[in-house]
């Protein structure tokens, strides 16, 4: 499994598997038929920190375990500056579907905004390439403290595909102090809901 890989999430020594960089294409399922990694449809995997999401097997720990500053600050009301650094437009594509009246993300009080200053914190994805890099830390500069930053895929977490290009950051992280890590290639419409939900509102 680890030698097919494509994006060397596995590690064999710790017997782990990396969830940022993970594409969840089920391509260690089908080598081990089931025997050592199994995928589930379980969408609760959003979390607030990024060594939370190399896992032994278990689910990470979840997001509602994470800051409850933020649930006091926007608890009510939550305006995201959604952030295409170089993205293949799934993700964005995934959280666009938010809007739809099946999610209504927008009954929640959150919503998406076009102006990173009428915004409480941004919502990055894609793997932030050289031409984007300026772009995204001059939207982040722009939208007033107390502020938060949201990275959804693969991509935006660790690199995705282009990990180890020069031509892309490697992680969010390494830019900006990121607060909720939503992993997958995309990730399902119910894991970025679930994962708003869980850190800025309540407790699901």
């Amino acid at each position: 499994c680890a030698a097919a890989c494509p994006q060397g999430a596995i590690d064999v020594q710790e017997r782990t598997i990396d969830m940022g960089k993970c594409l969840f294409c089920g391509t260690c399922e089908q080598i081990s038929d089931k025997g050592a990694v199994i995928f589930t449809d379980d969408f609760e995997i959003a979390t607030a920190s990024r060594q939370d999401l190399i896992t032994h097997g278990d689910l990470p720990a979840l997001a509602d375990h994470s800051k409850k500053q933020f649930k006091k600050l926007f608890g009510r009301s939550l305006q995201l500056r959604q952030v295409s650094a170089a993205g293949c437009n799934a993700c964005e594509a995934d959280l666009n579907v938010l809007a739809t009246p099946f999610f209504d993300l927008a009954r929640f009080g959150i919503n998406f905004v076009a102006s990173p200053r009428h915004a409480d914190g941004i919502v990055v994805t894609g793997p932030i390439s050289r031409n984007m890099k300026t772009a995204l830390l001059q939207t982040y500069e722009a939208v007033p403290a107390p502020k938060v930053v949201v990275a959804v895929g693969a991509c935006t977490i660790s690199g995705g595909t282009f990990t180890g290009s020069p031509e892309i950051a490697n992680g969010l992280d390494s830019l900006l102090p990121v607060d909720l890590y939503i992993p997958g290639c995309p990730p399902h419409p119910l894991t970025n809901l679930h994962a708003l939900l869980a850190f800025f509102k309540k407790k699901l």
